[in-house]
């Protein structure tokens, strides 16, 4: 299957399971676990698209891999059974380095050396991979319940998020971007304080899209397609934090975009794959404001500045663009946020020196 049969493949998939309420982000997943799929030869979670793709399946087991790692393990696939297909990019590879007459440069063990090459042009790969319930000889799968708080770890993320919160009595809860404000009842009005972490995480979501973070389009009204867009991101973002933070996901009142999301993925199948790349942006971007950075911001600035060269050299006019949309839609994601984060930086950067700038003037 090439790439273009896979994202009508998910596309048509995704639209009849948001007909029957039973697309991934539609579905309430219980807290104290997390319910992600990963890879358990590897302890990689899977990411984007897959995360969706395989989610939609309705396994219970987490755990997926390919027929070759089964076998590896000593497992056995069951006769039968059919694969899922996954979604990979491949920017870079090793090649052997050679001298001047061509041979290979060999180190102080006698190996060839090797450099991680940028590919001209990225590749896209299409993989099988198995879910663990198909497969013989597998172990029962490990607990996967959390070994921390789980609303502490919640707070401990809104707070370094800092947004300008704002309860009262009611029932509404939202982002305002005019203000840069996230708007929520009073806590006791939740059933639940998970129900009240699982809210906020969702409009947090949205903040991430201000013009100095992300920088995504919140200006499209409440009932159009395009807030229907930012609605489906903000879901699968919340599911995917949810599940990591282990207060599970309660995706609230979903059915009101349900007609939305269906008209979208009938006419553009590639928009799920964007939104769930944003997602996983929104995950990332607020995972970073929680951690230590152990990378330099300089050498942060030289992988943006790369990633923003390789789609400036592919990108001649709009019609490339589009063209590279279908082709490699991670490329040109990946590219988009590097300019946001830049952007974000710059600001930062600048509100900075006129806050020591007024502070300076104050102490004269």
């Amino acid at each position: 299957m090439n790439n273009d049969a896979f994202v009508k493949n998910v596309g048509s998939r995704l639209i009849e399971q948001i007909r029957n309420g039973t697309a991934p982000w539609q579905k309430p997943w219980e807290p104290g676990t997390s319910f992600l799929p990963f890879n358990p030869t590897n302890g990689t979670r899977y990411k984007g698209i897959n995360v969706v793709n395989l989610l939609s399946r309705g396994y219970g087991d987490a755990r997926w891999m390919t027929y070759r790692q089964t076998q590896t393990k000593g497992y056995q696939v069951r006769r039968g059974e059919k694969g899922t297909q996954v979604q990979y990019w491949r920017f870079d590879e090793e090649r052997k380095i050679k001298d001047s007459n061509g041979r290979p440069v060999i180190d102080g063990n006698g190996e060839p050396r090797t450099e991680k090459v940028r590919l001209r042009r990225p590749q896209v790969f299409i993989a099988h991979v198995f879910n663990a319930e198909q497969i013989d000889g597998v172990p029962p799968a490990p607990s996967r319940e959390c070994a921390w708080n789980p609303l502490e770890k919640a707070e401990q993320l809104v707070q370094a998020a800092n947004p300008k919160l704002q309860h009262a009595a009611g029932n509404s809860a939202f982002y305002r971007p005019s203000t840069d404000s996230i708007h929520l009842p009073l806590k006791e009005q939740f059933p639940s304080a998970g129900d009240y972490y699982s809210t906020l995480l969702h409009e947090l979501g949205h903040w991430t899209g201000h013009a100095a973070r992300l920088n995504r389009d919140l200006s499209d009204p409440f009932g159009s397609i395009g807030y229907a867009r930012e609605e489906l991101r903000a879901e699968i973002a919340s599911m995917i934090i949810g599940s990591e933070l282990g207060i599970g996901y309660d995706p609230g009142q979903h059915a009101a975009y349900a007609a939305s999301w269906i008209q979208i993925l009938e006419n553009q199948p590639l928009e799920v794959f964007r939104a769930a790349a944003d997602g996983e942006k929104i995950h990332t971007y607020l995972q970073t404001l929680q951690q230590q950075q152990s990378v330099s911001m300089e050498e942060l600035q030289v992988d943006k500045s790369e990633i923003i060269e390789e789609y400036n050299r592919l990108v001649k006019s709009p019609e490339a663009r589009r063209e590279l949309e279908k082709q490699n839609p991670g490329l040109v994601a990946a590219r988009d946020q590097a300019i946001v984060e830049l952007r974000r930086e710059k600001l930062q950067k600048e509100t900075a020196e006129r806050q020591q700038k007024v502070a300076r003037v104050r102490s004269r």
